[in-house]
């Protein structure tokens, strides 16, 4: 059975202003340039309480601080490595 790779970006309104609206648009490219469709389940959430180091990205249950246009695709590389062939 495959186990999909969950990510999910907070929604809450410091990260959205934080950056996190255009975070969800890069993610959600990455996810189909890399084919990752069938093996990443990517929503969004509520806050996840850590609003003054937003905007935050949890994958896999590890939540990734102060995310931002500029580390986004390291963070996103590093953490679904496996999946890419």
């Amino acid at each position: 059975m495959n186990h999909r790779r969950e990510i999910i970006i907070c929604l809450g309104s410091s990260c959205f202003a934080r950056g996190n609206k255009s975070l969800l648009k890069i993610i959600q490219r990455y996810i189909t340039t890399h084919g990752l469709g069938d093996k990443v389940f990517f929503k969004g959430d509520h806050c996840f309480g850590d609003c003054s180091i937003g905007p935050n990205v949890k994958i896999d249950g590890k939540i990734y601080n102060q995310v931002s246009e500029e580390n986004i695709h390291q963070i996103l590389a590093e953490a679904l490595q496996d999946l890419k062939k």
